[in-house]
């Protein structure tokens, strides 16, 4: 009678099929996943940017680090051995017989299926005379070839094998688990369950507990979650904070205390060095005596950041820790700017206390860009330059030249540029140059309007306006090359001038004088000819008359009173021609220029809809792509002298109101910036009717002179009255009201027929 067996592996062949499963799925994404990436390639990176960021303090460091470090010689040695021991079982499996075959007489007798009786007779005679065992044969293989003719020479023994595949009938099913037979032998129990319970009660509980532990700990940026909430006290208990109270609250942080993070370290060498460096560093409120302030490791933080934005040189074992600190500051102040957003939405949303004044977010922005480029803040932008010392300064900042930014240093000519810097020698002006020229120029346009509405420039009070910023990325070294396209052209118009003397100048102003007034003239036209609707024919000889006038050589106050007064003319002769040829036109020509107007006046309608509606498509499957692809943040690297880290070039893009030192939309950190972008901020128009002066603000989290601030103009208007009635909603309920209306009609008509044939 058929039924099931489950069997365990007691040959251990079927293990093997297991294991080889399970090291394979281990072993191929592992690879995938962990295989050094070309060393080659990153070395050649490394190369390319020698020329500009060879100085820089990450780039030396990256350089030691990838000589001295064995980490990915030891990844591939571990994926190596994992590969050798997959192909190693896989030719174990290769090898094994396979046990459960399929019993088939014929092939046991070398003969083709179907074959008759006499030639399975004929056939095993001859397989017994060599095979018997009285013949010197093999007594296994005979008796295979005996159990093979009985099974065929039998007729039922026959079905049996062709219907169910065994001579016997149909049998047990037999099923193997891939699992040695001794994991459930009773001898081997206790060790068994031991090994079961220590795996999955003990080791498993405690790795994810572990896991989870650590991980509550940490927000979706890897801050501690108890910097957040100290971060958000201090915030809201000084709303306008300075650049030396910021300083405080950021080395307060709990990571650099090594009670809440493994990183950081208190050396017991630290009561001699860091009471040195306070001394040096002058008064960094050290007797301050507020909680955190006060503790060990939130004062060897300070002093470490303030000593790195001074450039002082500190022993090897406090330089280990202030790269740490150094490293871990710029995440901590984009938290900080996180958390002065949120009190500003909570403010303006519930109210009840201050939100962070303007000031306090930027000094957070600031200090990102001190931090990296090791610059305090009344120090000079040209110091981020490699080669230029303080004592450098004073050849800038001389009257002839005037130059304290790095714009007005760009802004120079190569020539003025090169006496300027002559205190440097041709290879450090040529390092200089190309270190200006990788330095970012953005050129910022905005584009202002309400997305969803029916006329997107008019601004309503509580509107929610939509700013869209592009930027464009561009090098400094761009910019040299137009100066110096444009420097021949201006070289020319200057020689031209000083040969034409002085009666040429008066000329210029003359013409520009007159050119403002025939703009002024043409406006007017326009205003009028709109307001008035004349025909074209007088007006275009009196416009010809007031071109001629205008361009003789005549003072322009004078020129403008003519024009005005052959417009008036104009305007008077236009009004009585179109009287006249009004009262000529019959009622049905002005009905149909009527018509004509208001199918012209519909098709443009029409036409600014569609319009608007392909721009709020192409906005939605614009913002649709954005939500689905996944931009690299890996931008440009920054150049950065003292930086211990390589750090992309990033930016903060909000709008604020400097009057009121607000913020109007919440600060937008663009990661992505290579060469163009497109950003949309939102805000709510204000309640209130006006104009009003904005700023839209770009701010670099790296570099220092390069901030971007335009203004934006807001004039808000009264939002439009709901209608209660329309013509559009005056719509019969069905057809038939349509119906009985006119057969009503109908009825009536007819009656008033009798009555007039009565």
């Amino acid at each position: 009678m058929a039924g099931q067996q489950f069997q365990y592996d007691d040959s251990g062949n079927t293990f093997f099929y297991f294991l080889t499963s399970f090291v394979g799925l281990i072993v191929i994404p592992a690879t995938y996943y962990l295989w050094p990436r070309d060393q080659n390639a990153e070395q050649l990176r490394l190369k390319s940017l020698r020329r500009v960021h060879g100085r820089c303090l990450w780039y030396r460091l990256r350089l030691m680090k990838s000589q001295q470090s064995i980490v990915p010689t030891l990844k591939k040695a571990a994926l190596l051995f994992g590969w050798a021991v997959f192909l190693l079982l896989a030719y174990k499996v290769s090898k094994l017989d396979r046990e459960y075959q399929e019993y088939n007489p014929y092939e046991v007798l070398n003969l083709d299926p179907g074959a008759s009786l006499s030639q399975i007779k004929k056939q095993y005679h001859v397989l017994s005379l060599k095979y018997h065992p009285d013949k010197g044969g093999d007594e296994a293989t005979f008796m295979r070839i005996a159990k093979a003719y009985a099974a065929l020479t039998n007729e039922q023994s026959r079905q049996n094998w062709e219907i169910y595949g065994n001579p016997d009938g149909p049998g047990a099913t037999s099923f193997g688990i891939a699992l040695p037979a001794w994991i459930v032998d009773q001898k081997n129990s206790m060790l068994v369950l031991l090994v079961y319970g220590l795996a999955f009660m003990v080791i498993l509980p405690v790795v994810v507990g572990t896991w989870w532990y650590r991980s509550i700990r940490y927000s979706g940026d890897q801050i501690l979650i108890n910097t957040t909430q100290l971060f958000m006290h201090f915030m809201y208990k000084t709303p306008n904070m300075n650049m030396k109270r910021l300083a405080m609250v950021l080395t307060a942080a709990f990571e650099f205390d090594p009670r809440s993070n493994k990183e950081a370290t208190i050396r017991p060498t630290d009561n001699i060095e860091v009471p040195q460096l306070i001394r040096e560093l002058g008064n960094i409120n050290v007797k301050k005596k507020e909680p955190p302030f006060c503790y060990p490791y939130s004062l060897k933080a300070r002093v470490l950041v303030l000593a790195h934005l001074a450039r002082m040189d500190v022993s090897e074992e406090l330089e280990e820790d202030q790269r740490f600190v150094v490293r871990k500051s710029p995440a901590l102040l984009q938290e900080m700017i996180n958390v002065g957003c949120q009190l500003t939405m909570m403010a303006n949303s519930r109210g009840g206390f201050h939100a962070p004044r303007l000031v306090t977010i930027e000094n957070c922005m600031k200090l990102t860009q001190m931090i990296v480029q090791g610059l305090q803040e009344s120090k000079s932008p040209l110091l981020q330059l490699p080669h230029f010392e303080e004592e450098h300064l004073r050849y800038c900042i001389s009257k002839k030249y005037k130059v304290r930014s790095l714009q007005d240093l760009v802004s120079l000519k190569d020539s003025d540029r090169r006496s300027m810097l002559r205190f440097l020698g041709e290879e450090k002006y040529d390092e200089v140059m190309a270190v200006l020229g990788s330095f970012p120029h953005i050129t910022m346009d905005t584009k202002l309007q309400v997305l969803d509405d029916e006329d997107s420039n008019n601004i309503t009070a509580g509107s929610i306006v939509t700013v869209t910023v592009t930027l464009t990325r561009k090098r400094m070294a761009e910019v040299f090359e137009k100066e110096q396209e444009s420097t021949p052209c201006l070289a020319e118009e200057t020689a031209t001038t000083e040969e034409t003397g002085d009666t040429s100048k008066t000329k210029t102003k003359v013409w520009q004088n007159k050119s403002k007034g025939a703009k002024k003239t043409a406006k007017s036209k326009k205003k009028k000819l709109t307001k008035k609707k004349a025909t074209p024919a007088p007006a275009k000889t009196k416009q010809a008359n007031g071109n001629v006038a205008g361009n003789e050589v005549v003072v322009a106050a004078a020129a403008t009173a003519a024009v005005k007064e052959e417009e008036d003319e104009v305007s008077d002769k236009g009004s009585e021609s179109d009287e006249g040829e009004a009262n000529k036109d019959s009622p049905s020509e002005r009905d149909e220029d009527s018509d004509k107007q208001s199918d012209t006046e519909v098709d443009e309608m029409a036409g600014d809809d569609e319009e608007e509606w392909e721009a709020l498509q192409q906005s939605i499957q614009r913002r649709e792509r954005a939500l689905l692809e996944t931009k690299s943040k890996v931008t440009h690297p920054v150049y950065s002298l003292y930086f211990p880290e390589e750090k992309q070039e990033w930016w903060w893009l909000y709008i604020a109101d400097r009057r009121d030192q607000t913020l109007v939309s919440m600060p937008y950190h663009v990661c992505t910036l290579k060469d163009t972008e497109e950003v949309e901020l939102k805000f709510p128009a204000p309640s209130k009717t006006g104009n009003y002066q904005y700023s839209v603000i770009l701010r670099s989290d790296s570099y220092l002179g390069l901030d971007q601030i335009k203004p934006l103009k807001l004039e808000v208007h009264e939002a439009k009255a709901m209608l209660d009635n329309h013509p559009q909603w005056d719509i019969p309920d069905t057809e038939e009201e349509d119906e009985e209306q006119e057969d009503s009609d109908g009825i009536e008509e007819s009656e008033d027929d009798d009555e007039d044939n009565d």
